[in-house]
């Protein structure tokens, strides 16, 4: 017989992990919950709670988390949403998921259905308005019956997942995964709609405007920090290899000493990103390009970082060493350097560059 408040621990237990993101699959989570807490889920599939409860329980932890700034941040994304089904107007865009029902959290992405039978239509427009994109096809295998899904990445001001199918689907009803039932979606004209009925005052043409002009600063990072692959350095000081080897070692490092904080994190992946710009100065280098889009005290923290090894090495001039002393991140210029030497290992493990973004990215809606 099932144990209802099994099922709430369980539910409350995947909801952390879900809201967390250390899980992203509801199944996953739930095994892992019951596992916790001693459930033979396969003997007793009755404790295990519905996805939608798991859900409820998340929607929970983000109003206490984030409280009234959700609010905020679901009219940004829609705002974003329906910038992007303006752009691929002609494909019937639907924006589904947790930005039409109002479920979001920090780190949701907007997903959004388009209809064509070529998918290289979508990516080409895509393409002319410049946004980087990825292409996935993930198949899956239901009833003994193999399909392909293909899904469109995109990494802008918030994170897009779009998935193609073909244009004579554009009127089918949608399961959802998550409560079994038809998944809720909106047009063009009705993600409109709700925005003005949500935001009376809101003028819908300049929102949009607004969300296009908006500079997404961590693509001007990938945009800085990719160059860096091709930047071979000496391998008496670094055997480990390439600039960006390097730059994503020192991350690494930091997450391990400061994984909550993302001005330390951003210190340590964008610290030598003027190598690939002037690697005669690559400070100022570096700084110049980041300027507008890094807070003080990263800028700091970079600014410092090669003061940090001539002190160590005893080779820092009087007034220099005054300076850096009496600087109030000292000592997190320190630590940052202890990660900057040591982050010169060959082979050792590292993130994707996109993942080390995507980490800091997801901190700073948290933060936010």
């Amino acid at each position: 017989m099932a144990d209802a408040r099994i099922r709430r621990q369980i539910a409350f237990l995947a909801a952390q992990m879900m809201y967390a993101r250390t899980e992203s699959e509801y199944f996953s989570a739930k095994r892992k919950a019951a596992k916790q807490l001693g459930v033979d889920y396969r003997h007793r599939p009755g404790d295990l709670p519905t996805n939608s409860e798991i859900r409820d329980q998340i929607q929970a932890f983000a109003r206490m988390h984030e409280g009234a700034k959700r609010h905020d941040n679901l009219r940004d994304m829609r705002l974003d949403a329906l910038r992007m089904m303006r752009l691929l107007g002609r494909f019937k865009p639907r924006l589904i998921g947790s930005v039409w029902t109002g479920h979001i959290r920090a780190g949701s992405d907007i997903d959004i259905h388009v209809f064509s039978d070529s998918i290289a239509l979508v990516t080409d427009t895509l393409e002319l308005a410049g946004l980087r994109h990825d292409v996935e096809r993930k198949r899956v295998i239901k009833h003994g019956e193999e399909r392909v899904f293909t899904h469109v990445h995109i990494d802008d001001r918030h994170s897009f997942e779009l998935t193609v199918y073909d244009e004579d689907k554009v009127g089918y009803n949608f399961k959802s995964s998550i409560t079994g039932k038809a998944i809720e979606k909106a047009s063009i004209a009705q993600l409109e709609a709700a925005l003005l009925a949500e935001n009376p005052d809101i003028d819908l043409d300049a929102g949009v405007a607004d969300a296009e002009e908006q500079i997404d600063r961590f693509e001007l990072y990938r945009m800085l920090l990719q160059p860096l692959e091709g930047v071979k350095q000496s391998p008496k000081y670094h055997p480990e290899g390439d600039a960006l080897y390097h730059s994503l070692q020192v991350f690494e490092l930091a997450c391990d000493e400061r994984g909550y904080d993302e001005e330390f994190l951003l210190a340590a992946l964008l610290h030598d990103v003027g190598k690939a710009i002037d690697p005669r100065d690559h400070v100022v280098a570096g700084l110049l390009a980041l300027e507008g889009a890094i807070t003080e005290r990263t800028e700091t923290l970079i600014a410092l970082h090669m003061d940090a090894h001539a002190y160590r090495e005893k080779k820092l001039g009087g007034r220099a060493t005054d300076r850096l002393r009496n600087s109030e991140e000292f000592d997190d210029v320190m630590l940052l350097n202890e990660c900057d030497r040591r982050g010169r290992v060959p082979g050792a493990f590292v993130r994707e560059l996109s993942e080390a973004l995507a980490y800091i990215k997801e901190l700073a809606q948290v933060d936010d």
